[in-house]
C-alpha cells in the first residue's frame, strides 16, 4: 500500500461536513474576493498568532514580497537570508529590486546561523529574513539582538511553521512582520493558493492592505503601484474551518515525529531532526540526514519508492548555486553547511492522519536498507 508524503484526501474526509458547509455558505453569499469571510479569518489569524494585524494575500510568496515592501525594502537595498530554502524567500527580495545576501545555516536546525549574519552586514543592509525551515523556529533572540544593534527590520518566513513557538511566543509575532503560506501541503493548507502577513506595526499592515489591491486606499483612487494579491473568500472560509483543528493536527504531527525519532535514532547512518528544547516545532516536514559514505540518499529514495513510500528532497540545490542567482557571484564551497545539507536531507511522510503502523513501516524499510548496505 502506498504511503504518500501528505494525504489531503484523508484530511478532507475527517472534516468533510464542516468544509462543505463553509464552501456552500460562500457560494450562496455571492461574494468571492475579500469581504467579510476574509476579514473574519484575518481577525482569527491575528488572534492565533498574537499579532494586532493580519492581512490576507494571494500566496505565501506575495506575503514575503508585500511584507518586504511594507518594511521599506527598495531597489539597491540588501536583505540577509538563508541559502537553504525554497526560492520564494530570495525571489521576494529580488522582486523588490533588492539584493539577497546569504548567510550559511546551522547544521543542526537547517536555519540561518546567527553567528554568520553580522559579517554579511553592509551599509546597504536593511533587513534580515530568517526562515523557520521544516517548522523548526530559527534562533530569533540572537537574530533580533543583531537587528536591534544595526537598526534592521526582521521579516519572518513562516511558510512551514504556522503554530510553531519560540520561547512561548508564536512564530510570526517576533519580528516586524511574519509571512504565512496556505499552500495545500502546509499544516494549514487551502484548496488553492493563499498567504498572509501578520504584524504588530500599523504602518506595515496598512501598506500591505494598499499594495494587495493595486495600490488603492479607496476604489479607483491609487496612491502607489500595487498588485492584484487578494485572498479569496472560499479559501478564507476553508481555512477558518481548518484553523480550529490546527493545534490538534500539529500535536499529532509532533507525536508522529517523536515516534519516527524513537525508531530511527539507533539506525546507523540516519540522523533524525534536532528539536530545540525551548521551542515547539510545527513539524510541517520530518527531514532526516543520510550521513556517511556508506549510504546513498538517492538509492534509499529508490528503495522506499519501490515499497510505495513517497519521499521528497527539500532542497536539492542551494539558492546561491541556482542559475538565476549567478549574478551574485557565488561558487561551490561558499556555504558549506547548506551544500552538505542539500546532498544529505530526505523528507519522510508526515501528516496528522498518518497511522503509527505506517510510521513503523517506513522506519522498518529504512532500517532494512541500511542493514543490507552493511553486508
Amino acid at each position: 500500500m502506498t504511503i504518500p508524503l501528505v494525504d489531503l484526501k484523508a484530511q478532507y474526509d475527517s472534516i468533510k461536513g464542516e468544509l462543505d458547509a463553509a464552501i456552500n455558505r460562500v457560494v450562496q453569499s455571492g461574494q468571492f474576493i475579500l469581504g467579510p469571510e476574509v476579514k473574519a479569518f484575518e481577525d482569527e489569524m491575528g488572534s492565533y498568532c498574537g499579532t494586532k494585524y493580519a492581512v490576507g494575500v494571494a500566496s505565501g510568496t506575495d506575503a514575503l514580497h508585500l511584507a518586504l515592501l511594507g518594511c521599506g525594502i527598495k531597489a539597491g537595498d540588501e536583505v540577509i537570508t538563508s541559502p537553504f530554502t525554497f526560492i520564494a524567500t530570495a525571489e521576494a527580495i529580488a522582486k523588490c529590486g533588492a539584493r539577497p545576501v546569504f548567510a550559511d545555516i546551522d547544521p543542526k536546525t537547517y536555519n540561518i546561523d546567527p553567528s554568520q549574519i553580522e559579517s554579511k552586514i553592509s551599509n546597504k543592509t536593511k533587513a534580515i529574513l530568517p526562515v523557520h525551515l521544516y517548522g523548526q523556529p530559527a534562533a530569533m533572540e540572537r537574530i533580533l539582538d543583531i537587528a536591534r544593534k544595526h537598526n534592521l527590520k526582521v521579516i519572518e518566513d513562516c511558510a512551514q511553521a504556522l503554530g510553531a513557538e519560540y520561547k512561548g511566543k508564536k512564530i510570526g509575532s517576533l519580528g516586524d512582520a511574519g509571512c504565512l503560506s496556505f499552500f495545500p501541503s502546509k499544516a494549514l493548507g487551502a484548496y488553492g493558493d493563499g498567504g498572509m502577513v501578520v504584524t504588530n506595526d500599523p504602518e506595515i499592515a496598512e501598506t500591505v492592505k494598499i499594495l494587495r489591491v493595486h495600490g488603492s486606499k479607496v476604489g479607483y483612487q491609487h496612491v502607489m503601484h500595487g498588485f492584484n494579491s487578494r485572498l479569496d473568500a472560499l479559501q478564507a472560509a476553508i481555512l477558518r474551518v481548518k484553523l480550529k483543528h490546527l493545534d490538534k493536527w500539529n500535536e499529532l504531527r509532533r507525536s508522529k515525529a517523536a515516534l519516527y525519532t524513537r525508531l530511527l535514532s539507533q539506525v546507523d547512518g540516519i540522523e533524525p531532526p534536532y528539536f530545540e528544547k525551548n521551542c515547539k516545532s510545527s513539524c510541517n516536514y520530518y527531514t532526516v540526514r543520510i550521513k556517511g559514505s556508506r549510504l546513498s540518499r538517492d538509492e534509499l529514495r529508490k528503495h522506499l519508492e519501490s515499497k510505495g513510500i513517497k519521499t521528497a528532497v527539500y532542497y536539492p540545490l542551494s539558492l546561491h548555486l541556482q542559475e538565476v542567482y549567478q549574478y551574485l557571484g557565488h561558487k561551490p564551497g561558499d556555504f558549506p553547511q547548506s551544500e552538505q545539507a542539500q546532498e544529505q536531507v530526505l523528507t519522510l511522510p508526515l501528516y496528522p492522519e498518518l497511522r503509527d503502523e505506517q510510521v513503523e513501516e517506513v522506519a522498518q524499510a529504512i532500517r532494512k536498507f541500511t542493514e543490507a548496505g552493511e553486508q
